[in-house]
Parts: structure tokens; sequence; C-alpha cells
């Protein structure tokens, strides 16, 4: 199994400025250094959802059988 490094913003922006220089200003839609920034940008997404879902959160459903914030369970049935 091969070592895999994620593709960073800071990688995709140095490829795609080397891209740039090469075309006068062009970065083609289809070309390795667009690819590279979309991936870096899901990667980047993908951390920053890790990210919030590690922190607590105090709406989660509650673990002890009761009600999970105030004032919760006494709205009346229609």
């Amino acid at each position: 199994m091969s070592n895999k490094t994620l593709m960073t913003t800071k990688a995709a922006a140095r490829i795609q400025s080397d891209e740039a220089k090469k075309n006068g200003g062009k970065v083609s839609k289809d070309s390795f250094a667009a690819r590279a920034q979309r991936a870096a940008d899901n990667n980047k997404n993908k951390v920053n959802k890790e990210f919030i879902m590690s922190k607590p959160n105090p709406n989660y459903p509650s673990k002890t059988g009761n009600p999970s914030g105030p004032g919760r369970g006494n709205t009346p049935k229609r």
C-alpha cells in the first residue's frame, strides 16, 4: 500500500500559478491544475467537516432518556 498525501491549497496554487505562467494567464478547466484545485478544495471541506462533527453539539439527542434541552417535551399534541 502506498502513502497518500492529500492535495493542499498551497500546492494547488503553486501548480495553477505555474500553468498560468506558461499559458498567458489562462488555466483550462479540464487541466491538471484545475483538478488539483478541486481536490484541494474537497480535502479542505472534508477536514473542516470532520472538525465540526468532532465538537460536542448541545442539540444532539439525549442519551439519558430525558428531554435533551430546557423546555423540551412539553409541547402539547395537536
